[in-house]
């Protein structure tokens, strides 16, 4: 295994045996459950396929129905592809405590809370023009000059200009575990993630053994 799925529950923060005070994020993983196993032999690759969370059936499609019951699962929320060979079988699952300790490094990948369209102070963090003052109107958040007027005479692509912020891919990496809760299924990791609460996350182990 490579991974695992995750769900953001929120942040918080906990105190160290030296009365440090650190802001923490708290996951929840799994129970996960294997969906799919690939072979090179027949699919070109080895992968497992993995999911989590109970899906209701009227909200699923039949063929995806019929694609849990092969491995004689209810519908799953969340699916995720991990590529490697595992010696696992359908319809397993898999607990927290099968691949986490406390201290472990993982890296954690999400999708970014989307901010709609934004200036490029808060996109890109531009400090704006300057002062208000020699006459200047309404340019404290201002570009500025975006290129040359006779040469090249355009714009280069990939400018950074206003646009769509978040929204996207993002992977958070070596954040530590500080706590487990065996019981809850949490793992307590140092810093922020991506995403927002509730949202789901894919946690790598930086080493597997």
């Amino acid at each position: 295994m490579t991974g695992l799925i995750g769900k953001n529950i929120g942040m918080t923060s906990i105190y160290l045996d030296n009365g440090e005070n650190i802001p923490c994020s708290i996951i929840k993983i799994g129970p996960c459950y294997i969906v799919q196993i690939k072979t090179i032999e027949k699919d070109g690759y080895s992968s497992i396929q993995i999911g989590i969370d109970e899906k209701k059936i009227q909200k699923t499609n039949k063929p995806l129905i019929g694609h849990f019951k092969k491995a004689k699962l209810t519908p799953k929320k969340k699916l995720l592809e991990f590529k490697g060979v595992y010696n696992l079988y359908l319809g397993k699952k898999i607990n927290i405590i099968d691949f986490f300790k406390e201290g472990d490094l993982v890296d954690v990948k999400g999708i970014s809370k989307g901010k709609g369209f934004q200036g490029v102070v808060k996109r890109y963090n531009f400090s704006g023009v300057g002062e208000s003052s020699h006459g200047q109107h309404n340019r404290l958040r201002a570009p500025g000059s975006i290129g040359a007027g006779s040469d090249p005479s355009r714009v280069f692509k990939g400018k950074k200009m206003a646009g769509k912020t978040g929204n996207k891919n993002v992977t958070i990496k070596n954040l530590k575990i500080l706590k487990i809760d065996i019981h809850h299924n949490f793992i307590i990791l140092k810093g922020s993630v991506p995403g927002n609460k509730n949202s789901y996350l894919m946690i790598k182990k930086k080493k597997w053994n």
